[in-house]
Formats: C-alpha cells, sequence, structure tokens
C-alpha cells in the first residue's frame, strides 16, 4: 500500500540545525494531513508539528520559533526544519501520514520507521 522513509537525523549540538524528511511511497491515491511526532525515553509520543493539504501548520509551544514543517504534494513528502536545537529535543521523530490508498475509500493513517535525533554537546 504506502511505505515511509524517513531519514536526516541525527548527532547535533546545542543551536544547531538538522532537516527531517519524510516521503511517502506506494500506491497512493491522495495524501492528507502529514505530521511529526517525537517519543523520548520514559516519555509519552508527543506530536510536534503538523500541516494539512493546504499548508496551515501548527506546532508544539516548545517548539514554536524554533521548528518548520513544510510539504511538497507532488512528492508526497514532508520535511522538519529543526534550527536552535536544545538537549530536551532529544528524541526518536516519527513521521505520520494519512493517506488514501488507490482503490480504498477512506484515508488509513501511516508511520514512519522513526529516526533519532541527538542534541548533546
Amino acid at each position: 500500500q504506502v511505505q515511509l522513509v524517513e531519514s536526516g537525523g541525527g548527532l547535533v549540538q546545542p543551536g544547531g540545525s538538522l532537516r527531517l524528511s519524510c516521503a511517502a511511497s506506494g500506491s497512493i491515491f491522495s495524501t492528507y494531513a502529514m505530521n511529526w511526532y517525537r517519543q523520548a525515553p520514559g516519555k509519552q509520543r508527543e506530536l510536534v508539528a503538523g500541516i494539512t493539504t493546504g499548508s496551515s501548520s501548527n506546532y508544539v509551544d516548545s517548539v514554536k520559533g524554533r521548528f518548520t514543517i513544510s510539504r511538497d504534494n507532488a512528492k508526497n513528502t514532508v520535511f522538519l526544519q529543526m534550527d536552535r536545537l536544545k538537549p530536551e529535543d532529544t528524541a526518536v521523530y516519527l513521521c505520520n501520514v494519512k493517506a488514501r490508498p488507490v482503490g480504498w475509500g477512506s484515508p488509513q493513517d501511516y508511520w514512519g520507521q522513526g529516526t533519532q535525533v541527538t542534541v548533546s554537546s
């Protein structure tokens, strides 16, 4: 059906930047909301940012002004530009895409495999 492949995680010093990408592939009829979540050890999964098909976006308060979510509808790809990173941003980041596969009547939820982001000096 639909597969999500994430890239762009890694180790960065505090104050640095990273750009995450998540590409959806497969038999896709259309995509809808695209989101980035994160999960740190011992903590609940948290919605970091989301973007609609019309590119309206929302962010958790802790990343407002530092992270920017964007999407390329032609390539079914969502990005997360992370600037001025802090140690508390350390987590596994997962993309979540609502997509309607070809031949399906309604959209389904799909998840990426996760990419590790570590912010440390």
